[in-house]
């Protein structure tokens, strides 16, 4: 962790202002209008997003649904590959970018903030996901305003430390939070998790050993998945208290993946083989299953 976020982090963390925590039961049928904020949604590949219980149907085949930090949008990879945005009920969908083909797009993440005048840093409003082509993995963004845009490849930068040089390829899962840009993501060629900070200057470095990192909403902690065991557990880091490392899943006797944090950072939405659990971030509770449907959690700010 760097010691501009760590101190960024502790002196403007703000807890959300809408409660996270809502299971997937019973709804009316405004639940086909959207999600409501705070409202837990599963992606799985089909055209329906399971939306506080019911299957909202976007039209598309929607994989890897990521909402943007006001809750007004979607950003997700359609059935052709390509990086879509839509209206929270599927309405209004955009082709941000077109996949050129013989490419694997995953897990976007939405990169916002504000403009800074102090440091005459412009805003940002960008979506960074990974492509994979011919075998090799890389960070790219584009602008979630694009139509038809054109990704770039993104900078990756900061101290190498003990294991040399960040990588610039076998890079995967970003996942971004807060108001500064910063975002983490995991790399399948060294198992482990890093952290990128994009504020007065773009830095970065290693956190830990595991993989499907999510950056906590305040950006004092990193969820991410490690195998212990025989089984995958889910573990979080904690930034502001000397990089604790706590195993939130002790007692796993199934896989747990792909965790999300609810917007004010009490709850994680986990993937299990069947369905979907959640649990408090800070561990002490056991998971909950609140839907056999399996798939990507994300849950709306």
């Amino acid at each position: 962790m760097t010691t501009r976020t760590r101190t960024m982090a502790a002196a403007i963390a703000v807890a959300a202002a809408v409660t996270g925590t809502a299971l997937l039961g019973a709804g009316g049928a405004s639940a086909a209008s959207g999600a409501s904020h705070g409202t837990l949604t599963i992606s799985n590949g089909t055209k329906y997003v399971l939306i506080n219980g019911h299957k909202v149907n976007f039209g598309v085949p929607v994989r890897d649904l990521a909402w943007s930090p006001d809750g007004k949008k979607t950003a997700f990879v359609d059935g052709s590959g390509n990086l879509d945005v839509a209206s929270p009920d599927g309405s209004g969908r955009v082709v941000v970018a077109r996949n050129p083909g013989n490419q694997n797009w995953s897990h976007p993440t939405w990169q916002v903030t504000a403009k800074d005048t102090q440091y005459n840093i412009p805003a940002k409003d960008n979506l960074i996901f990974a492509a994979r082509a011919g075998g090799v993995s890389r960070l790219k963004y584009v602008s979630a305003k694009a139509v038809h845009g054109t990704p770039k490849t993104l900078s990756l930068n900061g101290d190498p430390g003990p294991g040399g040089a960040l990588p610039q390829t076998g890079n995967v899962w970003p996942n971004a939070a807060g108001h500064y840009g910063t975002s983490v993501y995991a790399n399948d060629h060294t198992g482990a998790v890093y952290i990128r900070d994009d504020y007065l200057r773009q830095q970065g470095g290693k956190l830990t050993q595991g993989s499907q990192p999510a950056l906590s909403p305040n950006e004092e902690e990193v969820v991410f998945v490690r195998s212990v065991a025989g089984h995958d557990h889910v573990l979080v880091e904690d930034f502001m208290h000397g990089n604790h490392v706590k195993d939130l899943t002790p007692h796993a006797t199934t896989d747990y993946t792909e965790p999300a944090w609810s917007p004010d950072g009490k709850t994680l939405a986990v993937r299990t083989p069947s369905g979907t659990v959640t649990l408090p971030a800070d561990g002490t509770g056991h998971p909950v299953k609140v839907t056999s449907t399996a798939g990507l959690a994300a849950y709306r700010p």
